[in-house]
């Protein structure tokens, strides 16, 4: 007899069943974001368009800095070389691409707002723990080899300033680390957020 070790939230995601959201119970307090706060038993039912809207900002938020991370180093340098290689030729893809991404990523947030646990995790409990551990091991193998990229990115745009490039690396690996381990989260998320916005 098998046993169901699957908790509630992966249990409604997996039945498709519909009710309200179920929080992760790794999930502890409000949501502190560079655009406002959603409180833990805020509802969403408000009247007031002025809170709507920064409700709204406050969710969009981290996914504008995911929009912003796409135009990385190795992307700079695809579109370049497209361009380069075609002009405008294929701008015209632009119309099959931008749907199969919109929907992709309103899906994926979707199932994130309603299940309240991560992707993966709903993956986990949908498909089974061959595919579950197949996309978790695909999405580090991919961030491994992006990183990779960024820092050769890094080492050949200060080249052009004459940063040796081991000094490059360096310096880009310890100003990462210092993002990471220091500060606030809403402090860097409003960082990135102009960041994002100035190089859009």
């Amino acid at each position: 007899m098998a046993v169901d070790n699957t908790g509630p939230a992966e249990r409604g995601a997996a039945s498709g069943s519909v009710g309200p959201a179920v929080l992760d119970p790794q999930h502890n307090g409000d949501i502190v974001g560079a655009l406002g706060t959603l409180r833990q038993s805020e509802t969403g039912r408000t009247r007031s368009w002025r809170r709507k809207l920064r409700l709204l900002l406050v969710i969009v938020g981290p996914g504008l800095i995911v929009m912003g991370g796409g135009n990385d180093a190795g992307g700079v340098q695809v579109y370049a070389q497209m361009g380069q290689d075609y002009g405008m030729k294929l701008l015209w893809t632009l119309l099959l691409l931008f749907p199969v991404l919109f929907f992709c990523q309103e899906m994926v947030v979707r199932l994130g707002a309603v299940s309240g646990v991560g992707h993966g995790r709903l993956i986990f409990a949908r498909f089974g723990k061959f595919w579950g551990t197949f996309s978790v091991t695909d999405l580090l193998v991919i961030n491994a080899v992006t990183i990779v990229i960024e820092f050769i990115g890094v080492e050949q745009s200060l080249s052009f300033f004459g940063v040796p490039g081991f000094w490059a690396v360096a310096l880009s690996a310890a100003l990462l680390f210092a993002v990471m381990a220091g500060g606030t989260y809403r402090y860097w998320e409003r960082f990135l957020i102009v960041l994002v916005t100035l190089t859009s």
